[in-house]
């Protein structure tokens, strides 16, 4: 369909006034996207629910309390152990710096066959302890300013009360909002748009429902090993290992440089690293053979590098809203890449015989 230069010129300034809402209302818009992003997330188990002759409220409900009782575990669960595993490494820090004055120097001098750097472990260590005394004097500070600020903290309990219901009533009406929004679509691009949107929803309902699955699996696996082998950093590394996974082999890269060096300063010796390495390499093993193939697919068509610069290109334009929008608008920028490159192929500018073959001799 060709659009006249007044449609043309008045897409471009829905684009231009969006993106200046989106830029101007980011400080609010917060707890609703991550709304939609978790309605987004769990209506397909609402549907399979309805499916099964369970009432919309009802399925809804089932949906919402599954997904606050995770909210409230990973609460409950993660910050305590992570606050416990912080301190652990905060304990360490004097044992790796003389592991690393002691052993780590040494060997890396005589392989290199240069002289070793002194380094004044006493001043190091009078450094560290002054530094993470300071950042505790700030953190109580920081404490301190927040509990007397009451708008400050009414806004934090107005973001955390705000998400689970906007979530709520997303759910609820979330087929009725598409619904409305298919109605609103020109009856003359109506096929190309709903072919096109549910290609995006293909793509990044596969990335995202997919992909947050595997990362849990992960996180959970590389914990569950570290532990095993003995390794008292476990459950943070494991963790982060699990989180930046979504980067195929980063997160066993990162894994393996940060649990082999904690293993070394812990047990310097090189079983434990040679177990670190079993654990990340079955891990691997798991998701290349069992994960990815069975929850993630093979049509993502979402590149990890692509993926890093959306995330980063959002934040950098607006912030953690951007981060929040990153992923849903690459695949919508992948999707229309896609289908104008094959309109492309198919045009006269690529192919100059394109078209006249169907034309009768």
């Amino acid at each position: 369909m060709a659009y006249s230069d007044s449609q043309k010129w008045l897409i471009l300034a829905l684009f231009l006034v969006s993106g200046w809402l989106l830029y101007v209302l980011s400080p609010v818009l917060t707890p609703f996207l991550i709304a939609a992003l978790l309605s987004y997330l769990g209506d397909p188990l609402v549907d399979r629910f309805e499916s099964a002759g369970v009432s919309r409220t009802v399925s809804v409900l089932i949906v919402f309390l599954g997904m606050l009782a995770v909210g409230l575990a990973a609460i409950l669960i993660l910050l305590p152990a992570l606050q416990a595993q912080i301190a652990v490494l905060i304990q360490n820090l004097p044992a790796a710096i003389d592991w690393l004055q002691q052993w780590l120097l040494p060997k890396i001098s005589s392989l290199l066959s240069t002289p070793e750097a002194p380094i004044d472990v006493g001043a190091l260590k009078d450094t560290l302890r002054d530094h993470w005394q300071q950042v505790g004097s700030l953190a109580k500070g920081l404490m301190v300013h927040v509990g007397r600020s009451g708008q400050l903290v009414l806004g934090w309990v107005t973001y955390l009360l705000l998400i689970p219901v906007v979530t709520f009533y997303l759910l609820r009406d979330w087929d009725i909002l598409v619904a409305n929004v298919h109605d609103l679509l020109p009856r003359s691009v109506e096929p190309r748009v709903v072919a096109l949107s549910r290609e995006i929803d293909a793509v990044l309902a596969e990335f995202l429902r997919g992909q947050i699955t595997v990362m849990a699996a992960l996180g959970t696996i590389y914990i569950a090993g570290l532990w095993l082998v003995g390794l008292e950093l476990a459950f943070i590394i494991g963790l982060l290992a699990g989180i930046v996974s979504f980067v195929p082999y980063l997160g066993v890269i990162v894994g393996i440089i940060v649990a082999g060096l904690a293993a070394l300063v812990q047990f310097q010796d090189a079983i434990h690293v040679v177990a670190i390495l079993a654990v990340f390499g079955v891990g691997q093993m798991l998701e290349g053979m069992v994960l990815s193939p069975l929850l993630v697919g093979d049509r993502i068509g979402l590149h990890p590098v692509a993926v890093i610069f959306a995330v980063m290109a959002g934040g950098q334009l607006f912030g953690f809203i951007g981060v929040l929008l990153a992923l849903p608008v690459a695949a919508v920028i992948v999707v229309l890449l896609r289908h104008s490159k094959q309109e492309y192929q198919r045009s006269a500018l690529y192919d100059p015989d394109a078209g006249t073959d169907s034309e009768p001799a």
